[in-house]
């Protein structure tokens, strides 16, 4: 009998583990709490050695786009909803000790932002003076009693991204002509999402809700809610999600604030990678090419012609400048970079819970995150050229890993990444 309670136990402890590896989510994630800041996260630490080039290189011209820096929340609607419901509970006397915390955090980043909701702060501007004075290092040559060409969007934080990337350029060398300009009439490059029609449509259509409203009722922890406002405070399950997701956008964007909050304290690794994969599924599906539609992408196609055309300009001596800068918003250079198939920036499926292990926010599109297409001539009186993604070279043929292309050919690949009607 004994022998018989040994094997069966035996069993059971070899299915148990089994059952478990079968019902674990193979699509669930396990980034840090820092990544699952997701597009609100600052911006990576990089050093003028991550823009070194070879010597037989010598750099003709910079094209650069970018978001603006990191910014307060860009509205009070998150911290007014949780601030609200986490007042009722507290009047109930069921709120818990890390609920009065949020509570405190709530106020806390009211009162840093002091009626400045979007705009840029402080750790926004050394972003872009930053990121400004490794370009000037890299490249002196093109920033030597040079032309500089900017625009930005009309939205104040983008301007100001500007003003601090160029003010930082002067300081460094007062003999550079920089030409600024911000205002509506830059939306086709910067903003092109307010003025596509075929955009509009898609965004007003209903097979994009679906997918994510689908996902949000599956993915959306309700384990959240209890934890901070405490068992006894009743709300319905969709209540309880919404819920989630304003907490999860208000800590998300403390560190943006640099309010140096401890994520933990109000939801576990599980919960955030949870919330965090919602919000990336919604920047995905609204500002990528997906299996849904590749308008979003397409959108920012006028924008990728402008990038070929002041590049080949610049060789054949029609571009004065040798830098232009222009500076957007995270919808700028998601659907430019996924129009451009960079890798990690585009990702085709139908199964959309998988959208979260290979398109994540917080490495395509950080607070001011840049593309940057970089020409060269060789000795040889050849030109090549490098796409650097927030300063980081990448490839930019799919399947090739050569880092330095040949203009032809990289002129060639970006015309086909065009849709056909501007192809010429």
């Amino acid at each position: 009998m004994k022998k018989l309670l040994f094997i069966a136990a035996a069993i059971i402890s070899y299915i148990a583990p089994t059952q478990t590896a079968i019902a674990a989510d193979p699509t669930e994630t396990h980034y840090s709490m820092e990544q699952c800041q997701g597009s609100a996260i600052p911006y990576p630490a990089r050093t003028v050695k991550d823009l070194a080039y070879p010597d037989s290189l010598t750099p003709v011209y910079i094209n650069h786009v970018g978001r603006h820096g990191a910014r307060f929340l860009s509205s009070s609607k998150y911290t007014t909803s949780l601030s609200r419901v986490l007042h009722r509970a507290d009047s109930l006397r069921t709120i818990s000790p890390a609920g009065k915390e949020l509570l405190r955090l709530c106020d806390l980043v009211v009162a840093r932002t002091g009626g400045r909701w979007g705009a840029l702060d402080s750790l926004g501007m050394a972003e872009q003076r930053a990121i400004a004075s490794r370009a000037f290092a890299a490249f002196p040559t093109l920033f030597k009693d040079r032309k500089i060409n900017a625009i930005s969007s009309y939205v104040p934080r983008c301007v100001m991204s500007m003003d601090e990337f160029t003010h930082q350029l002067t300081r460094l060398n007062n003999r550079i002509e920089i030409y600024t300009a911000s205002g509506r009439q830059n939306n086709q490059l910067v903003r092109f999402w307010e003025t596509d029609p075929e955009y509009k449509d898609f965004m007003a259509g209903e097979e994009w809700h679906k997918v994510y409203d689908e996902y949000v009722d599956s993915h959306a922890p309700l384990t959240v809610a209890p934890r901070l406002l405490g068992s006894k405070y009743q709300l319905t399950d969709g209540e309880a999600r919404d819920f989630g997701i304003a907490v999860y956008k208000v800590i998300a964007g403390c560190s943006a604030m640099g309010i140096g909050a401890d994520l933990s304290q109000f939801v576990t690794e599980s919960e955030i990678n949870a919330l965090w994969s919602i919000e990336n599924l919604h920047h995905y599906l609204t500002h990528s090419a997906s299996t849904l539609s590749t308008v979003p992408a397409t959108m920012a196609a006028p924008l990728l012609a402008d990038l070929i055309k002041t590049c080949q300009d610049a060789i054949s001596g029609a571009n004065p400048y040798s830098v232009m800068l222009r500076f957007g918003h995270a919808e700028t250079l998601m659907p430019l970079l996924s129009l451009m198939h960079l890798p990690g920036c585009y990702y085709m499926t139908n199964y959309f819970d998988t959208v979260g292990m290979h398109w994540r926010d917080f490495y395509v599109v950080p607070m001011a995150s840049n593309l940057q297409m970089i020409l060269f001539r060789a000795e040889s009186g050849n030109y090549y050229l490098r796409v650097d993604l927030n300063e980081t070279p990448v490839s930019l043929i799919p399947g090739r890993s050569i880092i330095y292309i040949p203009w032809n050919t990289a002129q060639d690949y970006l015309v086909r990444c065009l849709p056909i009607q501007m192809q010429p």
